[in-house]
């Protein structure tokens, strides 16, 4: 029973030792198909340009989740709050979007793109007077330069003037296209 667990004990580090000379040694190969894990003591990447980059290929769920990561490593600033309020969009959860885009706004450091957002948060809620004094106030941040913003406008406009006959008119669908990182354009589906 000795000479077993004394044969155990120096088996054990031979065993080890023949691990690390194995061409993966004791960490995962560098042709793994795995994700590797997390390297101590390195630094983080920002969670909204990760946030960013899945909203980018339509991961809005896990782009939902690096923003409320950014959100507890900066706090709610506008960038967070704007974030949230896109990812939300993404995922259809207009009523979320819009709280959190109106809490964007609410701030002096506001940026057009959050204004555009809640504007077509409030177009798809079927809010269109709302939407384009929303849209107004966006594109006079920009400073016009925004195709997205002024084509959004017009749209909103359009649906403000012709709110008389929208019993009589069939119902258009619109789509939410998204342009840029967190700008978003309303299109007419025919």
């Amino acid at each position: 029973m000795i000479n077993r667990r004394f044969g155990l004990l120096l088996a054990s580090p031979l065993v080890l030792s023949l691990a690390a000379c194995a061409p993966s040694g004791l960490g995962a190969a560098k042709d793994s198909p795995y994700a590797p894990g997390r390297k101590a003591g390195a630094a983080a990447v920002d969670g909204l340009l990760v946030g960013h980059r899945l909203m980018a290929a339509g991961e809005y769920e896990l782009a939902l989740q690096a923003f409320t990561r950014a959100a507890g490593q900066q706090g709610l600033s506008v960038d967070v709050l704007s974030a949230l309020g896109s990812a939300n969009i993404g995922l259809g959860r207009l009523g979320q979007a819009e709280k959190l885009l109106r809490r964007a706004i609410e701030t002096d450091e506001a940026v057009p793109e959050a204004w555009n957002n809640l504007g077509v948060v409030l177009m798809e809620r079927g809010q269109y007077a709302e939407a384009a004094q929303i849209f107004q106030r966006a594109f006079a941040l920009d400073d016009g330069k925004s195709d997205s913003i002024r084509d959004n406008l017009r749209l909103a406009l359009a649906k403000t003037d012709n709110s008389d006959y929208a019993g009589q008119q069939e119902e258009q669908i619109y789509k939410l296209v998204r342009r840029g990182s967190s700008d978003f354009l309303i299109r007419s589906i025919p």
